[in-house]
């Protein structure tokens, strides 16, 4: 059967990139044989019969179609660049089977990858039914003895069960609503059903959307019909360069790569690519045909036409950290194999669910509190400002609350009250500020932070390391680094838009904590009754170690502290120290011979720190910079009551 040319407009829009690549035979059009025509600044010329080798697609700019109710639509041009957010609508019309789903929609394991249907009659599957209009999302496609299947997920009252669908099956597949915000460039990677068009609404423009050339108007606030246009990467038979042709060339085309030999065709490779390549390959000579838009300062020796000698492919865990500072923050990728040293640093914990999430099994988490709190129930403890506790684990406990007893969640904690420890209950629902007490002054390599913490993790770079210079003395004249040489990763700052990004996609499987519960209002008749005044309490001396003269718990019981309003003044100090972000998932450390219940403390290095850490004395300071400032409060007031006094005398 002798096949038809198709525009190369509608080729593009039926091709699959999975499909790639493909071979296309230049058929007829408006291009003359062997005439030369210039677009976007680059000049090809197009023959009869000419073949050309599909190696990419990607899409260039969305074409928006502005539809408002009365009015005559309009379109405009919108770069993937463009800064706004927006809001899918959910597609109305439905997907006959799994497999039309499959071939439309992004499926993978990333969270945006995940797409959500429902189905108007029940799935009768293996592993149980999924009930009508049950929302269910696609998590995976998986081919098992020839048999290929996508994998569901359905949440049931905050637990997941997991559902095989074959790819066969049946029926009318209707797109859930999504109340998530998005990008132009997300919408295109990941929310671009193909052969649909894409029906957004206008969530928020940023403040920088007056900086490009096609922006939507301010006041319209309708449905925004996105149409992709599409750019195909190719090379010729006998051609070097990568050329970039736009889906909307107006050309015919035939699909020949059955009947072609592709390895006439120039290889074109990406970064990718050359890491995906066996081991037995290496090493190979390649020449850079595109360089990167961006690249950093040390590798711009990388230019067109650059011939260059790749010796190995290998792979480096990298931590993504970030500075702590008020101001302009940094990124950076630092490899787990960096050699450097860091420094503990003092984390801030604003609420009881923090500390639950931050407690580890290699040490105890000692912390200072820096706001007061008031609890509701009797049976839980409040907490004051100075008051310093460790934390163990989350309790239930039975509680009395409006002269009912009440089942909440607690914070199992030990009160350290001069060289003594009282087991107390501090309320989930707790508003309030605690910093980590940190006792160690040890020096820890970035592997060593990785396998003893959790993360994320507050670090100090040392000072005498941050303007560290080398100088080149002589030229290695030495022999080339052989196959399989490790070779040792280098520092790399990032930019806000990769920072976020690799945020958001990396941690996609981390769950975040449950959200506190709201502190209960106490009833009126409990508010209007005078409260006998509380005896207050003394501050009690600091403990030398959380460890030290440790007594058996008692039973936890209400504290009878008094609430403090003021909150303690704090000096913040600009730092370079960095944090990294939290892994994807919870990691647990192994006891070493320097574990926690080992109170030695290893001395520092010979070099000079500067490093800043709370330790016994400065939670005196804290006391007594609070204490101050209650009698300078009081002085002030007095010594206003005076002057009032005076000039009423006068």
């Amino acid at each position: 059967m002798e096949r038809m040319a198709m525009t190369l407009e509608k080729f593009t829009r039926s091709l699959d990139a999975k499909s790639l690549p493909r071979v296309l035979q230049i058929q007829s059009g408006y291009y003359f044989q062997g005439s030369v025509y210039e677009l976007f600044g680059r000049e090809w010329s197009f023959s009869y019969g000419e073949l050309l080798k599909i190696i990419g697609i990607s899409v260039t700019r969305l074409i928006v179609e502005l539809q408002s109710e009365g009015s005559k639509s309009m379109t405009v041009d919108l770069s993937l660049d463009y800064p706004g957010l927006f809001r899918i609508v959910a597609d109305k019309r439905p997907y006959v089977s799994i497999q039309e789903i499959v071939d439309s929609v992004c499926i993978s394991p990333e969270c945006l990858g995940q797409p959500e249907f429902r189905c108007p009659e029940e799935l009768q599957l293996a592993e149980g039914t999924i009930q009508a209009e049950e929302s269910f999302r696609l998590t995976a496609i998986r081919t098992e003895h020839g048999d290929s299947h996508v994998d569901c997920e359905v949440t049931r009252k905050d637990s997941k069960h997991i559902f095989t669908v074959k790819l066969s099956h049946t029926g009318e597949f209707y797109e859930c609503a999504d109340d998530q915000f998005y990008t132009l460039r997300e919408l295109v990677e990941w929310k671009m059903p193909k052969g649909r068009k894409r029906t957004v609404t206008w969530a928020k423009s940023l403040p920088s959307k007056e900086k490009c050339v096609s922006k939507l108007p301010e006041d319209y606030s309708g449905d925004l019909v996105l149409t992709p246009v599409y750019e195909l990467q190719t090379v010729s038979k006998f051609g070097k360069n990568v050329v970039f042709i736009p889906s909307t060339l107006d050309v015919e085309v035939l699909d020949v790569t059955e009947e072609s030999d592709g390895a006439c065709f120039m290889q074109p490779l990406s970064l990718r690519d050359v890491f995906a390549k066996p081991s037995e390959v290496f090493p190979f000579r390649a020449e850079i045909i595109e360089p990167p838009s961006q690249v950093q300062e040390e590798l711009g020796f990388l230019t067109s036409s650059k011939q260059v000698i790749v010796h190995s492919a290998y792979q480096t865990k990298r931590i993504l950290a970030s500075e702590i500072r008020s101001e302009a923050q940094r990124r950076f990728l630092i490899p787990v194999s960096y050699n450097g040293r860091f420094k503990r640093r003092p984390r801030m914990f604003p609420t009881a669910y923090d500390l639950e999430v931050a407690k580890s099994d290699m040490e105890q988490l000692h912390v200072v509190a820096t706001r007061a709190f008031e609890a509701d129930y009797e049976g839980l403890s409040s907490v004051l400002v100075g008051d310093q506790y460790l934390v163990h684990k989350r309790e239930t406990s039975e509680v009395i609350y409006g002269g009912r007893r009440k089942t909440v969640e607690a914070l199992a904690c030990e009160k350290m009250v001069g060289k003594k420890y009282k087991a107390v209950l501090i309320p989930m629902c707790l508003d309030g500020g605690f910093v980590e007490v940190v006792h160690d002054k040890k020096q820890y390599m970035l592997s060593e932070v990785c396998h003893r913490f959790s993360l994320p993790f507050n670090v100090k770079v040392p000072v005498n390391r941050i303007n560290m210079t080398l100088q080149l003395l002589q030229q290695w004249s030495g022999p080339e680094p052989t196959q399989g040489k490790a070779v040792c990763s280098a520092v790399e700052e990032i930019g806000e838009d990769c920072y976020f990004t690799l945020r958001r996609y990396v941690n996609a499987s981390v769950l975040p904590p449950p959200r506190p519960p709201k502190r209960h209002q106490q009833p009126l008749e409990d508010t209007l009754k005078l409260q006998p005044p509380r005896p207050k309490k003394p501050d009690p001396p600091s403990p030398k170690s959380p460890h030290t003269a440790k007594p058996a718990m008692p039973s936890p019981s209400s504290s009878d502290c008094a609430e403090q309003n003021t909150s303690i003044p704090r000096n913040e100090t600009s730092l370079t120290s960095l944090v990294a972000v939290p892994k994807p998932g919870p990691q647990k450390a192994i006891v070493e011979e320097n574990g926690p219940h080992n109170n030695t403390i290893e001395q520092d290095d010979d070099y000079t720190h500067d490093y800043e850490y709370i330790d016994e004395d400065e939670l005196d300071s804290i006391r007594r910079k609070f204490n101050d400032q209650s009698i300078h409060i009081t002085d002030k007031k007095k010594s206003e009551k005076i002057a009032m006094q005076t000039a009423k005398q006068v």
